[in-house]
């Protein structure tokens, strides 16, 4: 008997016939013999429903020793039964048809009808482009006709199981008259985390899915093929078409909107709940619709009720998204690139999953630096060792949260002296937080010159604008490790009355989200603090950008410019320190004396271009303050005039006392007072071309009329208009006018 146990190679032979001595193994083989036609059956009903849910090699075995697959699964075989069973319509395996308004191309008028030669078929596809012309007409996809004002010839591309698939080349033909549609494709990442939790998991594919849409007419024509057999008028939307896309996701789209937990991308419907009741629930309602519509699903490739599913390149289950195993082993296998071309085709490949990689950019920042046109290619051990490296960050564990509207949102922001970096997570009941995603970035030179307490504030006003898919509209908790910022940019104090113009926009900014700004110390957001030292590679724009200037510069014949109070202010020994304290952060106290006014206004304070600016004005150095007081008591205002004047522009410790001084020893004030010289007369440049610059007044009213009188500055050509009126729009009539007839130099 044991040596029959040990000629038994299934596992559960060896432990039934154990179990019952006086089984002989031809009693057990005749039972499994019996009933494996049923089990057949019913295996192919398991398939058919979800390819997921077929038996294991081995289970076949379970009738015959006496074993039984109860719970779960059995209920989800039988409700997946009577669920293809009610919906027979929709998983009858034919081609669809949709019931609402056929499809319609805008053609632009413009573009001529173009008619190709139809391309030669290899004799070896020839059969089987043949039988799939044959099925398309049997569906009435094609219909054969003798000529049409466009034809498209056909591209055969061959899929994985030997057939043929029928595509037209378009962008030859009718993608060159049709204008992009404006309805934009989703993003795969808004898609997944708009699916919310779930535990259980379903997935329907549409057969045939864009040709589920009847066309007009016009359309079907516009469609017409080419082939070796004629001239095929395309009835059914059509595979290669530009505008397809962004037709089919958008009706799509129309026909599920307001069903939970249902989320459609092309041709591919997914749907999560929280139990199988639910998620048969959902699914009818879906089926519902598609029923409604038209639409047919293909039946093979559905999964359901599987508490797993791939999904747009991701897996998702009940704990959140995960990388998929064959991405994973892509970039695990991947080899050692030789060029910069093999290089960067493997960063874009590990960068399809960058949301799951929070350390990648300081692992691979050797490689990153090896992209630059400057650097020459040299792989090194420094290269292998990072290359090898950052293989192993993506690993089957990595997963990401599932977004929920429900669970309270937690954005993290950090910044260092080379990058920014932010952490999206949800707060549980228990006080853990789970990342939802991960976003980093280098600084530009420019951002790199920024204070300390401006590059903190780009990090919160990145990743606000970053992740604005998911804050706006919500109360979120933003957190940062520099305190001064609550100060300046916490959402419930009033802004402060001196920032500077960069600060400023990022107040407004903010403004449009509710947000409750929270201080952590810097050693309790490791994650944040990571991916600001190890950002991407990647330059994005200022979040809220404006035109940023120095205002001492739009002075008329202004005394200093911007590279000059630079260099005077690197030079001058108060001012370079602060410019450094500004950047790397202020240290504890006490000041000494002539730094005290810059440490009482040091959240006031940036840089900008080399300069020291509190709020919009620019600090001038020792140097320079001679110069501008000069510039300033051009016309000899007086002190209140000078002092008004002064602060709009310019600013340094002491500048009233300045400026007091420098009035009160000016002889010519003194002698005139208190009717000060005349300021002398501005001098016009002189016009180099005719109608460059033209002088222009209103006369009258005269005889009750009134008249416009222009000038040439260069010809001293002289136009006289009669004007109806002063208002805005006549004056701007009459020069349109005139420059129609003289032209504009």
């Amino acid at each position: 008997m044991d040596r029959i146990v040990c000629g038994v190679r299934d596992i559960h032979l060896q432990r039934r016939l154990l179990a019952k001595p006086d089984l002989t193994l031809q009693k057990a083989i005749e039972e499994a013999v019996a009933s494996e036609a049923a089990e057949r059956s019913a295996q192919e009903i398991r398939k058919s429903s979800s390819p997921r849910l077929a038996r294991e090699p081995g289970l076949d075995w379970f009738d015959a020793l006496g074993l039984e697959v109860t719970g779960i699964n059995c209920i989800s075989n039988a409700e997946t039964e009577g669920l293809v069973k009610d919906f027979a319509e929709v998983f009858d395996g034919t081609l669809g048809q949709y019931t609402g308004t056929p499809i319609s191309f805008s053609l632009d008028p413009q573009v001529a009808p173009i008619k190709l030669k139809p391309r030669q078929v290899p004799f070896a596809l020839k059969a089987k482009v043949d039988e799939q012309l044959d099925k398309l007409i049997a569906q009435g996809v094609l219909e054969p006709v003798d000529h049409a004002k466009w034809e498209t010839p056909i591209v055969t591309p061959v899929k994985p199981d030997g057939s043929v698939r029928i595509c037209a080349d378009y962008k030859c033909t009718i993608n060159k008259a049709l204008q992009q549609h404006a309805y934009p494709v989703p993003v795969v990442q808004h898609l997944l985390h708009s699916l919310g939790e779930g535990k259980v998991f379903a997935k329907l594919d549409l057969a045939q899915a864009y040709q589920q849409l009847p066309v007009d007419d016009a359309t079907a024509e516009a469609q017409t093929i080419v082939t070796h057999r004629g001239a095929f008028r395309c009835r059914r939307l059509q595979f290669g078409v530009s505008v397809a896309p962004g037709i089919f996701q958008s009706l799509m789209e129309r026909l599920l909107q307001g069903l939970p937990g249902v989320v459609p991308y092309f041709d591919d419907v997914l749907v999560s709940a929280d139990s199988h009741q639910q998620l048969f629930e959902r699914l009818r309602a879906v089926l519902t619709r598609f029923q409604e519509a038209g639409l047919k699903v293909k039946r093979e490739k559905c999964q359901i009720a599987v508490p797993q599913v791939e999904f747009l390149g991701y897996l998702i289950d009940a704990s959140g998204l995960h990388p998929t195993t064959s991405k994973i082993r892509a970039i695990q296998q991947a080899p050692t690139p030789k060029n910069k071309t093999e290089l960067q085709a493997f960063l874009g490949l590990l960068n399809f999953y960058n949301m799951f990689l929070p350390h990648k950019a300081t692992v691979a920042e050797p490689l990153h630096r090896l992209l630059s046109t400057k650097t020459p290619w040299a792989w090194g051990h420094r290269e292998t060792a990072a290359f090898n490296a950052v293989k192993a960050l993506l690993s089957s564990d990595s997963v990401l949260v599932q977004y929920s509207e429900s669970r309270p949102l937690v954005l993290a922001c950090d910044a260092s002296p080379f990058g920014i970096g932010a952490v999206l997570s949800h707060c549980f009941p228990d006080g853990r937080e789970a990342p939802l995603a991960y976003f980093s970035r280098t600084l530009s030179p420019t951002e790199r010159n920024y204070s300390q307490l401006d590059k903190e504030a780009l990090a919160l006003v990145a990743g606000v604008k970053r992740f604005h898919e998911y804050l706006y509209g919500r109360t979120f908790d933003l957190i940062t490790d520099h305190k001064p910022l609550l100060g300046l940019l916490a959402g419930d104090r009033p802004t402060p009355p001196v920032l500077s113009p960069r600060m400023l926009r990022w107040t407004v900014f903010l403004a449009a989200y509710h947000y409750r700004l929270i201080h952590h110390p810097g050693k309790s957001m490791g994650h944040a603090d990571a991916l600001s030292r190890c950002p991407l590679p990647a330059f994005v724009e200022d979040p809220a950008p404006a035109s940023s200037l120095l205002l001492i510069e739009d002075l008329p014949a202004a005394p200093v410019s911007a590279a000059t109070v630079a260099s005077a202010s690197a030079q001058d020994r108060t001012i370079s320190r602060v410019l450094n304290w500004v950047w790397r952060g202020w240290p504890q106290g006490p000041f000494a004396s002539e730094f005290q006014p810059f440490a009482t206004r040091q959240h006031e304070l940036s840089a900008h271009r080399g300069c020291l600016l509190w709020g919009d004005r620019v600090v001038i150095p020792q140097g320079l303050r001679q110069r501008v007081l000069e510039a300033l008591h051009v016309g000899h205002p007086g002190i209140v005039k000078m002092k008004a004047l002064a602060r709009c522009y310019v600013w340094w410790p002491n500048m009233d006392d300045a400026i007091t001084a420098w009035v009160s020893a000016c002889q010519a004030c003194q002698e005139s007072r208190p009717a000060p010289p005349a300021a002398k007369g501005h001098t016009w440049e002189t016009p180099k071309t005719p109608w460059s610059r033209v002088h222009i007044d209103l006369a009258g009213p005269f005889h009750g009329r009134t008249f416009m009188v222009v000038v040439d500055a260069y010809s001293k050509w002289l136009e006289v208009a009669l004007m109806p009126s002063t208002t805005t729009e006549a004056v701007i009539r009459v020069l349109r006018g005139l420059f129609a007839t003289h032209g504009v130099s």
